[in-house]
């Protein structure tokens, strides 16, 4: 029968071989995936509970595809590997390297030199990483679940609240979160700032 993919507003469709790269293949709804999916998540939040991470551990190429193997390496046989095919967002896929390259020097040189508060430092990174869309999927919630380890472990500051939401259903929290994205995306980072702590 196979899985049945319903793509919201702002989610990227995945190609035949990344279908393909699904675990458990009794899986054939998006209810069903979605329910897995976030199984595992909080099994990744657990882990970051329980890791002692420090600043030059977190603003690494290594750790970015760390944390999104453990957020769905239940779930995808590719999670944690940088996506293999152009989609309808993000760089082109041989450019990921050098573009997460450039971000995580960015935010090194932001924290080391306090050059935004410590919310658009981690807003800043959450959004240029999932401008850039390393993965095939979940590049939404990963680049969340970052800014949020961000907050916690490099600045030792509250999380964000992200209107208690995951953002998995098409609904009014997501459409306010995909206007914020769009405005980032125009140089105005404020409204996905907002948008992280309410």
């Amino acid at each position: 029968m196979g899985l049945d993919l319903q793509y919201q507003v702002g989610q990227t469709p995945l190609n035949k071989d990344e279908i393909n790269g699904l675990k458990i293949k009794s899986i054939t709804t998006q209810s069903e995936l979605d329910e897995l999916e976030q199984l595992n998540i909080e099994k990744a939040i657990e882990w970051t509970i329980s890791t002692r991470l420090k600043t030059e551990r977190i603003l690494t190429e290594k750790f970015v595809k760390e944390l999104h193997k453990k957020m769905y390496g239940d779930v995808w046989k590719w999670a944690g590997e940088f996506r293999k095919s152009d989609k309808n967002i993000g760089v082109q896929w041989a450019q990921i390297r050098v573009e997460l390259k450039n971000t995580l020097d960015d935010a090194i040189y932001w924290v080391d030199n306090n050059t935004y508060s410590p919310e658009e430092i981690a807003i800043r990174f959450k959004h240029r990483i999932v401008s850039i869309h390393c993965f095939p999927n979940g590049n939404g919630r990963h680049s969340r679940l970052m800014a949020d380890i961000i907050m916690e472990f490099v600045f030792h500051e509250k999380i964000f609240t992200w209107h208690k939401s995951n953002m998995v259903k098409a609904d009014k929290v997501r459409k306010k979160y995909i206007e914020a994205l769009r405005k980032a995306d125009n140089r105005n980072i404020k409204p996905l700032i907002d948008f992280a702590k309410s």
